[in-house]
């Protein structure tokens, strides 16, 4: 296994000593005939992130056109020429193209280096980011990398070089005590290449360890050959247990995932089947309660019935007792009649031949008529009425009988509605908690 290559570098339109411009660039990319005499059997680039190497010059053009500096004291003007509006990044592997197409392992772990690279990039350049695309047609595996700062008014590409950004910063800040323009420039310097160092430094945290990469080569640290191999085999150890840690990482995702679909399972049953208790509770309450308002109901008319049976029973009463006293002047009528023709028959035997006892007779004969059918109209009236009394009596004991038939059955009624309130809220489940499983209750399982 080698050591990481990562490096930067940013252009302008008009070109750096080596005449390398924006579009010299581009053209290198795309293996335009003019830029690519060092490569043998120049191939188009693949693009693996982004959009083409046309659509980014394109955009990177369009964008320095519409840039605009604005100076300390002055109007907008266009960017200079030698305005850097380019930032590039080139990574590369240690497995040559030959290696990748001869050995499917290779070409997997060159593919998962690809990934971590590009997943780096984009965290280091965000939106700016517009392209990456790799060469097939050279030596080693490696990538290519276009950030154009299209949301930057300015257009500062160099605004992504963290060398620069460091030593920009520190000579901003000026001298510090004692220090001349050559000790500031110096420190300038160090900050650069400490910057410098710490990109790096991330890029191998990022991407080289996990690919099993060292930061540096043995040349640039004159290592011999024994400790550079080992310290070959301490990277492909760390990248194993990498691998290793990812896989177990993985299974515990997996199964987190599958525990977490369980659980879900659970609650959509748990919730199933207490909705559907619920409603069933709620169904009985209901019945209940029209059973309690029809009994309540019911209760009501048989009240009214008794009601008004007691009062038809004081009127009965009311007319036996006014029959009793038609009857008991009926009968001392009656009486009276009795006693009239003994009084009457003295009168009559001296006046035997006199038309005057004749019309007496006359008008005796129709007074005890007219008595004896009192008499028995009283008694008709007097039956009557006793007759209706014992039938008010039999309503009302009827009434009275189907009024405590009602009491008892809204008791029961009662009773089973507070037993269905009891059986609810020992059915209803408790509610989940924060965390995503469900601790049954007591007397649950």
């Amino acid at each position: 296994m080698g050591y990481q290559f990562v490096h930067l570098e940013s252009f302008s339109r008009k070109g750096d000593d080596k005449g390398r411009s924006a579009a010299f660039i581009f053209a290198e990319a795309r293996r335009d005939p003019l830029a690519s005499f060092h490569v043998a059997n120049p191939a188009p680039p693949v693009v693996v992130f982004g959009v083409g190497v046309a659509e980014v010059e394109a955009l990177h053009d369009a964008a320095a056109d519409a840039a605009r500096t604005t100076p300390k004291k002055g109007t907008p003007r266009k960017l200079r020429q030698d305005h850097k509006t380019l930032h590039t990044v080139i990574a590369s592997h240690p497995y040559t193209m030959e290696e990748v197409r001869a050995d499917p392992v290779k070409r997997t772990e060159v593919k998962a280096w690809e990934a971590r690279t590009i997943g780096w990039l984009r965290s280091q350049y965000g939106v700016d980011l517009k392209s990456v695309v790799r060469h097939e047609d050279e030596s080693h595996y490696h990538i290519h990398a276009y950030v154009v700062p299209t949301d930057d008014p300015e257009m500062r590409a160099l605004r992504h070089h963290p060398g620069v950004v460091a030593k920009r910063t520190a000579m901003a800040a000026g001298p510090s005590d004692g220090e001349n323009p050559k000790a500031l420039s110096k420190r300038g310097d160090r900050e650069y290449k400490a910057a410098m160092r710490a990109w790096q430094d991330a890029y191998h945290e990022t991407v080289g360890v996990p690919c099993g990469l060292a930061r540096l080569g043995p040349r640039r640290r004159n290592l011999p050959r024994g400790e550079w191999q080992r310290e070959t085999a301490q990277a492909k150890a760390l990248q194993a247990a990498l691998d290793r840690a990812a896989a177990v990482n993985e299974k515990i995702e997996a199964h987190i995932i599958t525990k977490k679909a369980e659980v879900g399972t659970l609650v959509l049953t748990a919730t199933s089947e207490a909705a559907a208790l619920r409603a069933e509770a709620d169904a009985a309450m209901a019945e209940a309660a029209q059973r309690l308002t029809k009994a309540k109901t019911v209760s009501e008319h048989a009240k009214s019935v008794h009601d008004k049976a007691v009062a038809e029973q004081r009127k009965a009463r009311s007319m036996m007792s006014r029959a009793r006293a038609e009857a008991a002047r009926v009968t001392a009528a009656a009486a009276r009649l009795q006693r009239l023709p003994s009084m009457l028959r003295t009168a009559i035997d001296g006046f035997l031949q006199s038309r005057v006892a004749d019309r007496i007779r006359a008008a005796v004969a129709v007074e005890m008529d007219r008595l004896r059918n009192q008499a028995s109209s009283a008694d008709r009236r007097a039956d009557a009425a006793d007759k209706q009394a014992r039938a008010a009596e039999a309503v009302s004991r009827k009434a009275e009988e189907r009024a405590r038939t009602f009491e008892n059955a809204l008791t029961e009624t009662a009773a089973q509605r507070d037993a269905a309130r009891r059986d609810v809220q020992r059915l209803r489940p408790p509610k989940p908690g924060p965390g995503l499983g469900m601790r049954p209750t007591p007397g649950h399982r």
